[in-house]
């Protein structure tokens, strides 16, 4: 019997260096270095399940679809988790979807899931994988 492939999960983020930390539907205190704090235990947890798990780090602008079909072309996914970061604020709203529909049209293999937080992140990637 052929052992089962490691499973292969993608996280999406935004890039920390370009969060609005003005909007106030941020939690008050965050900043890049506890955010990329947070998608390294986030990715350590992913590797600790056994898992290969690759981060693509994306700006809110026109180049984060690009970058995301990109990296969905080099490797099939099991599951892709979009990040809270672009989710929750309702000033990402038009990233969040140009970014599901990327997933949806590149990767149908694969799962949607969602975090609350970086460190959720596998968490969120278990429920489908």
């Amino acid at each position: 019997m052929k052992p089962s492939q490691p499973r292969k999960v993608l996280f999406v983020g935004q890039q920390p260096e370009t969060v609005d930390f003005s909007d106030p539907a941020l939690p008050p205190g965050f900043d890049a270095a506890k955010i990329h704090a947070g998608i390294a235990l986030g990715m350590r947890q992913m590797a600790d399940r056994g898992w290969h798990a690759d981060l693509c780090l994306v700006r809110p602008d026109e180049s984060a679809t690009r970058a995301l079909e990109l990296q969905l072309a080099r490797t099939p996914y099991d599951c892709v988790v979009i990040g809270g970061g672009i989710r929750l604020p309702p000033a990402s709203l038009l990233l969040f979807e140009r970014l599901v529909n990327a997933v949806h049209k590149a990767a149908p293999q694969a799962s949607i899931a969602f975090n609350t937080s970086p460190p959720d992140t596998g968490d969120a990637a278990a429920r489908w994988v």
